[in-house]
């Protein structure tokens, strides 16, 4: 939970408040659910609705609570599978099953003078009531309301049943959350509106990939909440529900000295090296270099002794270590001490939302002050819709920059000579820019690299070229005599070119 939900919660009763029994839900809720109120947890089947439920229950069993879970539609032995499952121990809760009995499918015992629903509808309501007046619960769950939907046939009865249900509860000092799968065409309003709370779970299908879920508070009456869309997803031992990040709950103490990035011709391109708290984009063509200077920043931290965390969106671990021993860098060492850690991820496996609580726990909990993410191409493709990865990544940014962390992104850029074209542009929200490119002279392929922009300091407006050697990544002298070559149309108008010592290459 985040300082600024716990300081919201310390200042509510915390007599009236109550654990959801899901972390994720209560940072959203700044601290859980009003006691003795009524909720709604709605979604289509599949959304995870009885899970965190089950979650709600379990935590009021944890703290000795009487708990109740009234199941219209699963048996007990379906609800024991899904807690064994999950790794639950389900003592603590009492498991009142009501699924009709095999006799009511017997033609012999239809009713012929009043209607079944109405005489069904009245047992189910007072086999509940019983129930609830023989063990006196604390908590209770009701899956799901679709069963009651059915019987009380029409929306008049069905809000009646409802609403007389909700003073029932409130007169007992329970808190009571009913599970709607939406059954009907469209969504029951007037269901909200007697409802003190509204949780809505959503699961949705992308053209490729898993499936992604996510959680929105449609309403909590007289609590302040986290509103929007949060990422979840469903895990052995329940709902990993991921807050959306807002950057402003946010703010640390940090020196704001220079930190170098390994590469002291790199570091006078800077000025001196990157600020504490800012971030840095390495922006070129595939294979130009850019991941490379990315991992030689990250190594280079890990040998100050901080913590720095590589993001690998494109490239596999053992593929990474292959070049960076081309380059004659032994992460080996970092990786071993802790203070390197390289993390793969596949973008059509998580959601943005578990990628930024990924990136917050390295920050929080291992005190990472590097962050490496390569590279956004891969980000991009983890985003549901494009339009909203501007968004995202200017939260994760700023609440990057605000810890102290530098963070280095990498982003492609489609083609390899002449005029480029950039999947997105964060230029704007990137502290410094690095621009890389390919140039031909005298029929080799040579890089080239130059700082435009920086807005934390002065630095060196000249391009310079370098190469990928055993020995690392190597800056030369500034391309004074060129003319044109981020252009993509490069002329050299002096005699001649001095070559890089060697003239060495490391693989790409």
């Amino acid at each position: 939970m985040t300082e600024q939900a716990q300081d919201r919660m310390n200042r509510d009763d915390s007599s009236s408040r109550i654990s959801t029994g899901n972390e994720g839900l209560d940072d959203i809720l700044a601290g859980g659910l009003d006691r003795d109120r009524m909720y709604l947890y709605e979604g289509n089947p599949g959304t995870g609705k009885t899970t965190i439920a089950m979650q709600f229950l379990l935590e009021g069993a944890r703290l000795g609570e009487k708990v109740l879970y009234i199941a219209l539609s699963e048996t007990r032995h379906e609800i024991s599978l899904v807690a064994e499952r999950h790794g639950w121990n389900l003592d603590g809760i009492e498991i009142f099953e009501l699924i009709p009995s095999e006799t009511t499918l017997d033609p012999e015992r239809e009713l012929t003078v009043l209607y079944p629903a109405e005489v069904e509808l009245n047992e189910t309501t007072k086999l509940i009531l019983d129930r609830v007046d023989a063990i006196n619960p604390t908590r209770v769950v009701l899956d799901s309301l679709s069963e009651l939907r059915m019987l009380a046939q029409t929306p008049l009865r069905y809000r009646r049943q409802v609403l007389a249900l909700k003073h029932f509860f409130a007169k007992r000092k329970c808190t009571f959350i009913l599970l709607d799968d939406l059954s009907t065409d469209s969504i029951d309003l007037q269901l909200h509106s007697i409802s003190h709370g509204v949780v809505s779970l959503e699961q949705l299908a992308i053209d490729y990939g898993a499936q992604r879920r996510r959680v929105r508070v449609v309403k909590m009456r007289g609590i302040e909440f986290r509103g929007g869309y949060h990422d979840f997803t469903i895990k052995k031992g329940g709902l990993a529900i991921y807050p959306r990040l807002i950057a402003a709950e946010h703010h640390a103490e940090f020196p704001r000295d220079l930190t170098a990035t390994g590469n002291p011709q790199l570091d006078q391109l800077l000025g001196g090296g990157l600020e504490r708290g800012t971030n840095a984009l390495l922006i070129g063509s595939a294979g130009v270099g850019k991941s490379s200077i990315a991992l030689s920043y990250a190594l280079a931290a890990a040998k100050r002794g901080e913590h720095a965390v590589v993001f690998a969106f494109d490239e596999g671990l053992g593929t990474l270590q292959t070049r960076a021993a081309s380059l004659g860098m032994n992460i080996q060492p970092a990786l071993d001490s802790g203070h390197l850690r390289i993390q793969q991820i596949d973008p059509a496996e998580m959601s943005p939302g578990e990628f930024a609580a990924i990136v917050r726990k390295c920050v929080d909990d291992d005190g990472a002050r590097v962050i490496v993410i390569d590279s956004l191409n891969g980000y991009l493709n983890a985003m549901p819709d494009g339009r909203f990865l501007v968004l995202q990544m200017h939260e994760l940014l700023t609440y990057l920059g605000q810890q102290g962390v530098n963070t280095i992104l990498v982003l492609a850029q489609h083609g390899l000579a002449g005029p480029m074209e950039t999947p997105l542009d964060i230029s704007y929200l990137s502290d410094s820019v690095i621009m890389l490119r390919y140039f031909e002279h005298a029929g080799t392929v040579r890089r080239a690299l130059s700082v435009l922009k920086k807005r934390s300091g002065l630095h060196e407006h000249t391009i310079r070229e370098f190469q990928l050697t055993s020995r690392g990544v190597e800056v030369g002298p500034p391309l004074s005599e060129f003319s044109g070559v981020f252009s993509g149309t490069p002329q050299y108008t002096g005699k001649a070119l001095p070559a890089m010592p060697n003239g060495e290459h490391a693989p790409d």
